[in-house]
């Protein structure tokens, strides 16, 4: 029964967009002390420009791991998109134990007042967690 799926919390990986130079790129950080496999992550943006719905390309990555107090970039990001939700889901196993998670950078976000100095990665950008 659906009840009785457990459904793990996922913790201490986190999501960043960093300006780098003139331009933006979007981060994975596993700030465990655990290797994590199977990584799967779909990105997307979406809501409404113009006063028209718009979505972009739903993009899929695999890594067979990420290492322990490490970050992978995922994708440069157009700061076009940054009018729009940035969703990426992300998947990954310890163990037998499969987690995900969906990290969404609403609309309008990423912007300077959010910006804190991303751990890892030690530039300035807007992280979840």
């Amino acid at each position: 029964m659906k009840k009785d799926i457990v459904h793990p919390k996922v913790q201490d990986i986190a999501i960043a967009v960093v300006k780098e130079g003139g331009r933006w790129d979007v981060y994975m950080l596993n700030l465990k002390d655990k290797k994590i496999e199977n990584v799967l992550i779909t990105s997307k943006g979406y809501g409404e420009k113009n006063g028209e719905k718009v979505k972009t390309s739903t993009i899929r990555r695999f890594w067979k791991s990420l290492s322990p107090k490490s970050f992978k970039k995922i994708e440069p990001i157009m700061e076009n998109l940054f009018g729009l939700s940035n969703e990426f889901w992300v998947s990954f196993y310890i163990g037998k134990t499969i987690y995900d998670k969906k990290y969404v950078f609403v609309a309008e976000t990423i912007k300077k007042e959010h910006f804190i100095t991303v751990p890892l990665i030690n530039k300035k950008g807007v992280m979840i967690k």
